[in-house]
């Protein structure tokens, strides 16, 4: 059974930084690309990162150079450590997983950046 439980989310002030982990269950973890997306209100969700099996990284335009996505096989975990954060990156982070035959996300977590 496929489980993806994300933590980490909360509220920062703009310039802080938050780190988020998704804790994959299942046999996938090492085939898997894992990533993060965020939705906003009245929003679609959208891509903020990804990494595929073999380590390569992709980044949305709006988070280049603030964010980065890392991943550790031995624990079934990925990371998203956010720094610099602005109040336009409040959303509800989701964590992916993507493979041949499946593609699972996480129930969320929120992050809102506010002073």
């Amino acid at each position: 059974q496929v489980q993806l439980v994300e933590s980490g989310g909360g509220l920062v002030q703009p310039g802080g930084s938050l780190r988020l982990s998704c804790a994959a269950s299942g046999s996938f973890f090492n085939i898997a690309t894992m990533g993060w997306y965020r939705q906003a209100p009245g929003k679609q969700r959208e891509l903020v990162a990804t990494i595929t099996s073999g380590g390569r990284t992709n980044y949305a335009d709006s988070v280049k150079g603030r964010f980065t996505i890392s991943r550790d096989g031995a624990k079934n975990t990925v990371d998203l450590q956010m720094n610099s954060l602005k109040p336009e990156d409040t959303a509800i982070y989701y964590c992916n997983a993507k493979w041949a035959f499946g593609n699972y996300w996480g129930q969320g977590t929120q992050v809102t950046v506010s002073s």
